[in-house]
């Protein structure tokens, strides 16, 4: 047999399993399953072994629930050897679709048929995973299912069994997702058990969406922040002339912003030092603009850094200047270790975790100048920088994981308890108006 035809075989005999996970019984999901029960929880992730926000808060909730229930982590990908963060006690870790040899085989190279192609990480997505992940959907058959993003929730509505009750998090929020994701949340979530938000303002925004579009709506949907995640140390004694901040290179982070605030920063205080930790696709071109501004030296990027502790307890700032955020966990991080954050109003998070002046400071989004100026004014004013920061510990430490872990203990067995047979079905369907973000 040639190539082409060996190619196409494997192609054929692909779609035809996709098809028959598509139309296997039960694939139709309703809610009038027996009690679930609440004692297994898999999560799903994209890429467990990465680095980001995303990754830590999910480990992070993982280790608490793992306490009393049996919690397994499903990283769709594996594209790194080893875990960047520790794994908690009592969780696993499964992999779905191991590329640590790069994406071999025809169906790694052909294009996801079940996550939207306007999905932000849709390119992360192949036939081969779909495969991957609707045959380990379906294979489960109790418990809870969580999934951790769009492309994510959106096959588990279609794959789950009725029996698994499933959970829809999100971890960025719904008016930053493209229009045609959006009308697929609107198609599907209904489908879900619960829909959990990290901000209220999200909340609010799903809210209005469900109720305007006339859609079903899970039965559960609500707010439930991601805990402070507890770091090594003790607070930073503010002494540094160093500004910090901390998340992927990518666009939607807004170091380009950054820098050039910076540059009005240097101008002002050229014995003061920013430094960005982190790595992503958008290193190279951050690297010749701070060459340009002339400012080597003075814009710092360190890359991948392990012990996040030891990077704030040496700042005397934190600075986010991200154009869009779901709640920014490392600015709790930030204010867990005293250390006062200077942060983009943007949509959403930073206003929910900062009161402004009190903590830290808000700036109106993408004001490049503005940012630079609330920075300057903490590095001129030691006193106002100390104040802000044994603030901002008191704030960090009502985000604890003792506080946000019972949260979700007592929405994982409502969950569960609340299955019982003959509960009329709330199946999502195409009717409806569109389903969108807007204001109230």
């Amino acid at each position: 047999m040639s190539v082409a035809r060996r190619a196409t075989s494997t192609l054929q005999r692909a779609v035809k399993a996709l098809w028959r996970a598509l139309t296997a019984p039960g694939g139709r999901r309703a809610r009038s399953a027996p009690p679930a029960g609440g004692d297994r929880v898999r999560i799903l992730l994209l890429h467990a072994n990465g680095m980001g926000g995303t990754i830590r808060a999910v480990f992070h909730l993982a280790g608490y629930l793992a306490r009393t229930r049996d919690v397994e982590i499903v990283s769709v990908i594996r594209e790194s050897a080893e875990p960047f963060f520790p794994v908690p006690p009592g969780v696993r870790i499964r992999y779905l679709d191991d590329r640590l040899g790069g994406r071999n085989g025809l169906l790694s190279r052909l294009p996801s048929a079940l996550v939207p192609k306007d999905e932000a990480a849709y390119h992360r997505f192949t036939l081969r995973t779909d495969l991957a992940l609707a045959r380990y959907v379906r294979s489960v058959r109790d418990g809870i299912l969580i999934g951790t993003r769009p492309g994510l929730n959106l096959i588990m509505a279609r794959f789950a069994r009725p029996e698994v009750v499933t959970v829809a998090q999100e971890h960025a929020n719904l008016a930053s997702h493209r229009p045609s994701v959006r009308r697929q949340i609107g198609l599907w979530y209904g489908r879900h058990d619960a829909v959990v938000t990290l901000t209220a303002a999200d909340l609010g925004t799903y809210t209005r969406g469900f109720e305007r579009s006339g859609r079903p709506r899970p039965r559960v949907l609500t707010r439930i922040p991601n805990a402070a995640t507890p770091l090594d140390g003790g607070p930073s004694p503010l002494t540094e002339k160093t500004v910090i901040t901390i998340g992927r290179l990518a666009h939607a982070k807004g170091h380009d912003m950054l820098i050039k605030a910076w540059a009005h920063v240097a101008a002002r205080h050229p014995d003061w030092t920013l430094r960005i930790v982190g790595d992503g696709p958008r290193r190279k071109p951050l690297q010749e603009s701070i060459a340009a501004m002339g400012l080597t030296g003075r814009v710092v990027l360190a890359g991948r850094i392990r012990d996040v502790a030891a990077e704030l307890e040496k700042a005397s700032i934190f600075v986010l200047s991200s154009r869009r955020e779901g709640m920014p966990l490392v600015i709790l991080e930030a204010m867990g270790k005293g250390v006062p954050v200077v942060s983009f109003d943007c949509p959403t998070g930073p206003a929910e975790l900062i009161t402004h002046g009190h903590d830290g400071l808000l700036v109106e989004m993408g004001d490049v100048r503005r940012l630079a100026d609330a920075i300057c004014t903490l590095i001129e004013d030691e006193e106002l920088r100390r104040r802000m920061g044994a603030r901002a510990v008191r704030t960090a430490a009502g985000y604890d994981l003792g506080s946000i872990g019972r949260q979700w203990d007592r929405l994982l067995t409502g969950l569960a308890a609340a299955r019982r047979p003959g509960t009329a079905p709330r199946a999502a369907d195409a009717r409806g108006a569109p389903f969108r973000p807007g204001a109230g």
